[in-house]
Order: C-alpha cells, then structure tokens, then sequence
C-alpha cells in the first residue's frame, strides 16, 4: 500500500490530467456545490462510494464514519459531526436523496456484533465500542438466533445497522418534514467486497436485492 509520499505522484498526474482536461468542470465547482445525493458510508478504506457509484467530484455529498451509522438526532452538548453534516446537506444543499450503504466485512459491525471492545479504556476500542452501542438492541436477536461470529451472523448485523440509521435519519424533524412532504428520499445500501454487488433495500419488504 501507498505511504502519502507515494500518492503525491498521484497529485501530480491529477494536475497534469484531469485537472487541465476538465477545467471548465472545476470552474464551476469552484462556485459552489449542489449534488442532489448524500451518501453515508463506512470509513472503511476499501468502500468508497464515489468509486463505487463511478461519480465524478460534485455530484454526491459524502460522509464517512465507523459503520455508516447515524445516531438518534439530539441536541444534548457535544460536537455533533454526524448531525452536522446532515442538516448541511439536507437544508442548505437540498439534496433529494440520503444512501446509508453499508458494506461487506465491517469492522465496526463486526465490533457490535461481538462486544470485544466493550469496557475498553478511551484509546484502547473505548471510543469505538461506545460509537457502535447504538447496534446494542437489533445485535440482541441477532446474536440469540445466529451466534456473534460467522459471516451469517455478521451479514445481519451489517444489514441491520442499515437500517438502524435510516431509522434515526427520521428522527430529524426537518428530515421527517421533507420525507413526509416528497422533497426527500431515504435509501439504504449494502456493498459487498466479496462480490462486488451492491444489493439496495426495497422499503416495501424490507430486503436486500441486487441492483440491476
């Protein structure tokens, strides 16, 4: 893998192509911004979304964090990152569409799933285990029908945070007034490293299928 040195070849090739062949583009951003979707997804190094979904810089708002995961909207002190970045996309970007894509083999599913860092220190997993505590209620069936280890397992905790965070985006008041209204949509999403398919939640049965 790449060491930052390394990727500033990269840069470099960046300016020399892209940059010089698409300058009318980068003009344009250089005003402002108005992508119609907001992704959530994983930090995970290996899900990202823009390469996923083949867009190029300004068509999706993007935020990223442990298991995509979007915690209940409250406004409790504290620096809110998530929320943040939601209320930016949702009332002064006016995207039209949220897309929580999960992923396959999610390290911070994975830690929900199995509780290993519960109790840990503060730089030891303490942040970690306190962020994916908000699985803690959909992991309980979870782990009672299919164990906290094994890809099964694993797969229903990746595809039920999903939709835990679609659940707390409609805690939002102004995210419920624009879902209510038409003027936004909530998708969820789940790419699977192994095969590489991105499966999309279908809200009437609450399953995930492959996109065509």
């Amino acid at each position: 893998m790449k060491t930052f040195d390394q990727m500033l070849d990269g840069y470099r090739h960046f300016r020399s192509s892209d940059w010089q062949e698409q300058r009318e583009r980068w003009a344009q951003l250089a005003e402002g911004q108005s992508p119609q979707v907001m992704v959530i997804s994983c930090s995970d190094s290996r899900v990202d979304p823009a390469q996923i979904l083949d867009v190029a810089p300004g068509e999706i708002f993007v935020l990223r964090n442990v298991a995509a995961l979007v915690p209940p909207f409250e406004t409790t002190p504290g620096r809110h990152g998530v929320s943040a970045a939601v209320e930016f996309a949702v009332q002064f970007l006016k995207v039209k569409e949220i897309v929580v894509m999960g992923h396959g083999l999610c390290g911070g599913c994975q830690a929900a799933l199995t509780q290993d860092l519960h109790g840990n220190e503060i730089g030891e997993g303490g942040f970690v285990a306190h962020w994916v505590d908000m699985l803690d209620d959909v992991r309980g069936p979870i782990a009672d029908k299919l164990g906290t280890t094994g890809r099964e397992a694993e797969l229903a905790m990746e595809l039920a945070a999903v939709k835990i965070s679609l659940q707390n985006l409609m805690t939002f008041p102004y995210v419920d007034e624009k879902v209510n209204s038409g003027a936004l949509s909530l998708r969820g999403a789940h790419f699977a490293i192994s095969d590489g398919i991105l499966r999309l939640l279908d809200p009437d049965t609450g399953e995930f299928t492959a996109a065509e």
